[in-house]
């Protein structure tokens, strides 16, 4: 699992939401999720799924394949 990629995947997900307005419906602190988008920490499970449901992809795109499909449209 190479966290910068997985950093990559969320700061692209976020687009022009802010890291307020994801970290609120994700009930995560900012911090956490800046951690997150800058490679320094990997979320646990129950944030991977969050996370996923609230960009509407799946875990696997997010943070396990190598080429994600239909990640980012």
């Amino acid at each position: 699992m190479n966290k910068l990629l997985i950093a990559k995947r969320l700061i692209t997900l976020r687009a022009k939401k802010s890291r307020e307005e994801v970290s609120v419906a994700n009930n995560i602190s900012i911090s956490a999720l800046q951690m997150y988008e800058n490679g320094q920490r990997i979320p646990k499970d129950e944030i991977k799924v969050r996370l996923a449901k609230y960009y509407q992809v799946s875990v696997q795109d997010i943070f396990f394949d190598d080429n994600p499909h239909n990640m980012c449209s």
